[in-house]
């Protein structure tokens, strides 16, 4: 026991405290510009504030109450869309991003 006590002692390292953001969004059904932007914005205040982790709600791209909207295709190319923006540009570099939407 005491030489695996030893084994174990030296590998084993204090975890790293993670700073997380947990954003509730002011989001609204279908306006896709709009969310897009408020999503941006507080990943970016995420990374200001020296956050590692950033989650949202699990319907901010869309947001909610969007009902028969889920039916047509278009709401899932608008939001497939706005994610590519999200990736396409620089805004999740140096942070791990949940993003919800409806897939």
């Amino acid at each position: 026991p005491e030489a695996k006590k030893a084994r174990l002692g030296s590998s084993v390292k204090a975890p790293k405290l993670v700073k997380v953001a947990s954003c509730n969004l002011n989001q609204w059904a279908m306006d896709f510009k709009g969310n897009l932007q408020r999503v941006k914005e507080s990943i970016k205040e995420a990374k200001a504030q020296g956050c590692s982790f950033r989650t949202g709600p699990e319907l901010e791209i869309t947001g909610y109450t969007c009902e028969d909207w889920f039916l047509e295709n278009d709401t899932f190319l608008h939001a497939w869309s706005s994610m590519a923006d999200i990736l396409r540009s620089d805004v999740t570099d140096g942070i791990l991003c949940d993003i919800g939407m409806p897939v």
